[in-house]
C-alpha cells in the first residue's frame, strides 16, 4: 500500500527517559536516541517529538505524563525505572494518571525478555491509557527497546516473537487518534481487515 507521505496523519510523540543520572549529567542519556531512531524508522508519518529528560521521582513521571498526554501526544513511550530498585518508581507514576490499564502489553515485554534474561520477571513495565494517549514503559537498554517494540525474529527475518509495536497502532485507533502507517520492513503492524484504510488515490 502506497501512498504519498501528505497521505498519512501527522502524530505527536511523547519520548521520556527517566534516569537519576543522565537527567543530572553523570552520564549522556541513550533512551531517548533510542527510541527517536527506532519510531524514525518504523513509521511512515510525519513524527513531532516531545523530549523528556527527568529523575526517577514518581511526582514528576507523573506530572510529565500528565503534561504529554494534555499537549496532544496520542503515544507516550518512557524508558527507565521500571525495576524492583527503591528508586524504580515508573509504573507506579503511570498507573496513577490512568484512565484504562492495558495490562497484555507488559506481559508481553516480559514474555520477549524472557528469551533472553531470566530475570526479565523482575521487569515491571506496564501500559495505560490516558485520555486519547496510549502511554507505554519501556525498559531501560537501547538493545531491549528495539526487542520490545520489533519483537524477534528468525534468520530468514520471519517473526517469531511479535514486538508490542505490531498492536500499537490499532490501539491508537480504538481511543481516537491518528492512524499510524508502518514499515513492515521494520515492524509488521496488525489491524483487522474492517480497520484497515484506503489508499488515498
Amino acid at each position: 500500500m502506497s501512498q504519498a507521505l501528505e497521505a498519512f496523519d501527522a502524530v505527536k510523540i511523547g519520548i521520556v527517559s527517566v534516569s537519576d543520572r543522565a537527567s543530572s549529567g553523570v552520564y549522556v542519556d541513550k533512551g531517548l536516541p533510542a527510541l527517536k531512531d527506532w519510531l524514525t524508522r518504523a513509521l511512515r508519518n510525519p513524527i513531532t517529538f516531545e523530549e523528556r529528560l527527568i529523575p526517577d521521582e514518581q511526582a514528576h513521571i507523573s506530572t510529565t505524563l500528565i503534561e504529554l498526554v494534555g499537549a496532544g501526544c496520542s503515544l507516550v513511550l518512557t524508558t527507565g525505572g521500571t525495576g524492583p530498585a527503591l528508586r524504580d518508581v515508573t509504573p507506579e507514576a503511570t498507573l496513577a494518571v490512568a484512565h484504562k490499564e492495558m495490562p497484555g502489553f507488559g506481559e508481553q515485554m516480559r514474555q520477549i525478555s524472557l528469551k533472553f534474561v531470566p530475570t526479565a520477571i523482575l521487569s515491571r513495565q506496564c501500559a495505560v491509557i490516558r485520555d486519547k494517549s496510549l502511554i507505554l514503559n519501556l525498559p531501560g537498554q537501547p538493545k531491549s527497546i528495539q526487542e520490545t517494540l520489533e519483537g524477534l525474529k528468525n534468520e530468514a527475518g520471519e517473526s517469531v516473537v511479535p514486538g508490542i509495536f505490531a498492536a500499537v497502532p490499532y490501539c491508537i485507533d480504538l481511543i481516537g487518534g491518528p492512524y499510524l502507517e508502518a514499515d513492515p520492513a521494520v515492524c509488521k503492524v496488525f489491524r483487522p481487515k474492517s480497520a484497515i484504510r484506503t489508499p488515498a488515490p
